[in-house]
């Protein structure tokens, strides 16, 4: 292994790893290839898998951990036709706001955003990168006015999100340019799912920090109202990931690319 990173380094002219007497770890160049080929890897491992296995039919449980707002529509829609195909797979899927360790709680596949898979994972993007969007009724905004700044959020009922791992409250995080801001919002209302904040904003509760796709079909109907567009981010989309060690179950290969964003 040591001497085909070694040919490696030397055909492309840039050290991928730094070496030490104690350690050995990627540099950054190494973390850019890495991050660019492992999807690549899983796909030729999908494709050997199946020509090697395609007299054997496919079974096994594969388990996943996701935030329910990627299981609704991302995960579950992707799976359906797998399911039919594959009588013998079985799919147990936790929802879940934590970012849960796969390895001790024996997960096969984490899905969160991408910003939050640690850099020793496996990543697969599922998503494009998703805008938020704070939104509130018509009736609230009749009521309350629409804020025309960040800080006059702060004088505004906002339904508020618990975090899992923590117990705090989310920081909603603005962004205008360069211009970066966490506003600690509050309220009457504090919840620890998206969908619970959803059904708050459409009963006229407050305003809501939400993924645009969750919140497009009430916006196009009215139910909703969009504010302080400029000031909304944009982030890294749904990500599924796993260990950095080879999944030698054919079953497992077959979820990875039925999952996997499809360009």
């Amino acid at each position: 292994m040591s001497h085909t990173i070694i040919t490696l380094e030397a055909r492309l002219d840039v050290r991928l790893l730094t070496r030490t007497t104690r350690s050995v770890v990627p540099t950054e160049a190494g973390e850019r290839l890495l991050e660019t080929v492992a999807p690549r890897l899983v796909e030729i491992e999908s494709a050997v898998a199946a020509v090697s296995d395609e007299a054997v039919v496919p079974a096994g449980t594969v388990r996943i951990t996701a935030i329910d707002h990627a299981v609704d529509t991302v995960l579950w829609p992707r799976l359906v036709p797998l399911l039919k195909q594959y009588p013998g797979l079985a799919i147990e899927i936790s929802a879940d706001y934590r970012m849960v360790d796969i390895v001790s709680e024996r997960f096969d596949i984490g899905v969160r955003w991408g910003d939050q898979v640690a850099k020793d994972m496996v990543a697969v993007r599922l998503s494009r990168d998703q805008r938020m969007t704070i939104v509130g009724s018509p009736a609230y905004f009749a009521a309350r006015g629409a804020p025309s700044t960040p800080h006059d959020l702060l004088q505004h009922n906002c339904i508020t999100l618990r975090l899992a791992s923590s117990g705090g409250l989310y920081a909603w995080e603005l962004a205008n340019g360069a211009q970066e801001l966490q506003v600690r919002v509050g309220g009457q209302a504090t919840f620890n799912g998206v969908y619970q904040m959803l059904a708050a904003a459409l009963s006229g509760c407050g305003l809501a920090f939400l993924p645009e796709d969750l919140v497009l079909p009430h916006l196009k109907t009215g139910r909703l109202q969009a504010v302080l567009q400029p000031w909304c981010p944009v982030f890294p989309g749904l990500h599924m990931y796993y260990p950095n060690r080879r999944h030698s179950a054919r079953i497992f290969a077959l979820v990875v690319d039925a999952l996997r964003l499809k360009e």
